[in-house]
């Protein structure tokens, strides 16, 4: 499989450049420029390679440029290029909007583009002088180097993004990029990642035996299905049911693989977790009590298992990224399964997924034919509805938050809206209201619209839908006695509230 490299300068745009070449069927992945050599990106065989950079960039090795493939550096790497190529970066007046870019006719990138509308992320600095051999192929009237390229040398830059959703026929820049430029093939596709992916499996595990963690959620399900699919019933599941799952949610999972060939367990914990949470009301020790209650558990049923060969896990590659590419100082410590393998006797590790964003996730659980209901399950923090509750945990409030929920999500779901939704879910809330002589409370939505969960904004909902919400909520509902929106966009705010 050809194969694309992004070399991330500094900034938040390696992932987001990723999903978009891989919308394009071309393979890539993502490294640090600050954590790899030439010699490792040599090793790696790339058809091209992009630098990602923000305001922040980093220098560029000379010897990236001279390696012999087509090279596009974008935003922060399209300076980090020409300075490597012996042309002058200066400071500028910032630059921020939508503006109108014209395109030079020749320019090889641009061919038979009309002028676009693009975005400017912040540029803080510009191009003063281009590199001996360099042209510009894009100008504004506010910047008059905003592109440039030298064919001779397979080497191209441009300070806008391309990958940026309002830069108009970016798609095209990135497409032309990679395929005419590259030569990349389009191989990149679900059916053959479910090959690799199973032929991969088949071959490390061989005759052993394979324990998963199963956690209902999509990533967990999908590593099911694929290694159920490659070695069977050598495959064992483990689901740890903590009783803070949504409603109906563990009978739908036990439902699905208890019918797939492999072995299924349901661990029913609900009782073990609630009284190591009694009385807590910090999110974060909420966070801790489950994770190390969840390890506990996984690994009593694990022992009755004998020995482990294999421990599977569903890591994605923002997960990979996370923990060693330099995106996030501290990972959630909700992602309990980091802790197994310090306490399980295995020999190796399997991750199906480490190379897949959750949108290659879901779709290759379509393509295996996963339920739908399952494949396009919300986004759901280990603790479950344990941090969805503010304060102490009992068992009325799960009750009354696990029914508020299935209000909330099913009347999106019946308005077509959750296609729309990147995630959406209910909070209850510790403001506490007297009313009639009772105690009720406060709940709050949220529903957010967001393209890869680094950034997100609230959701529109009409106003029509949101009092039908509100009305059943408090109608249905026993103690819920008001209902708010959450309209706060990430940033500032996270997506969850704890």
């Amino acid at each position: 499989m050809q194969k694309v490299l992004i070399l991330d300068l500094g900034g938040q745009y390696g992932q987001i450049l990723a999903r978009r070449v891989r919308e394009e069927h071309v393979f890539c992945e993502v490294r640090l420029a600050s954590n790899v050599d030439m010699e490792q990106i040599r090793a790696f065989q790339p058809v091209g390679i992009l630098l990602a950079g923000g305001p922040q960039w980093q220098r560029v090795d000379p010897e990236v440029l001279r390696c012999g493939v087509p090279v596009l550096g974008i935003g922060g790497g399209c300076l980090a290029m020409v300075e490597a190529l012996g042309g002058e970066v200066a400071q500028t007046q910032r630059i921020y909007g939508r503006m109108l870019m014209n395109l030079e006719e020749d320019a090889v990138l641009f061919a038979g583009m009309p002028p676009i509308t693009i975005g400017w992320m912040d540029q803080l600095e510009t191009i003063q002088r281009l590199p001996e051999g360099a042209a510009a192929t894009a100008s504004s009237q506010v910047c008059q180097i905003a592109a440039f390229s030298c064919p001779e040398r397979q080497l191209y830059g441009t300070l806008f993004h391309p990958e940026a959703g309002h830069t108009e026929g970016g798609s095209r820049m990135l497409g032309r990029f990679l395929k005419e430029i590259c030569g990349a093939s389009e191989d990149w596709t679900m059916e053959n990642i479910i090959d690799m992916a199973v032929a991969d499996a088949r071959q490390r595990i061989g005759g052993r035996k394979v324990l998963l963690a199963l956690s209902g959620g999509v990533d967990s399900s999908v590593v099911g299905g694929l290694l159920s699919r490659a070695v069977g019933d050598q495959l064992t599941c483990i689901f740890v049911d903590h009783g803070m799952l949504r409603k109906g949610e563990g009978d739908e999972v036990e439902a699905i693989f208890s019918r797939i060939d492999t072995n299924f367990i349901r661990v029913n914990a609900a009782e073990r977790f609630a009284k190591r949470l009694a009385g807590v009301t910090d999110s974060e020790e909420k966070r801790r009590i489950v994770g190390e209650e969840f390890v506990q558990v996984f690994q009593e049923e694990a022992k009755k298992l004998g020995g482990v060969d294999f421990l599977a896990q569903g890591t994605i590659y923002p997960d990979i990224m996370e923990s060693g590419g330099g995106y996030a100082d501290v990972l959630q410590s909700h992602r309990e399964m980091r802790d197994l393998p310090e306490h399980l006797d295995f020999k190796e590790l399997i991750e199906p997924l480490r190379l897949l964003f959750k949108d290659e996730v879901r779709k290759v659980g379509r393509t295996m034919g996963l339920p739908e209901f399952l494949v396009d399950r919300q986004p759901f923090p280990g603790p479950g509805l344990a941090i969805r509750i503010v304060g102490e945990i009992t068992p009325e409030k799960l009750e009354t938050l696990r029914s508020a929920d299935h209000i909330f999500t099913s009347e999106l779901e019946k308005a077509h809206l959750h296609q729309h939704t990147a995630q959406y879910f209910a909070v209850l809330t510790d403001t506490v209201l007297s009313h009639g002589g009772k105690e009720r409370y406060v709940l709050a939505l949220r529903a957010v619209s967001t393209d890869d969960f680094s950034t997100a904004k609230w959701a529109r909902i009409p106003y029509e839908l949101l009092d039908k919400i509100s009305d059943r909520l408090c109608r249905e509902v026993p103690g819920i006695d008001r209902v708010v929106y959450d309209i706060t966009n990430k940033p500032p705010a996270t997506i969850e509230w704890a």
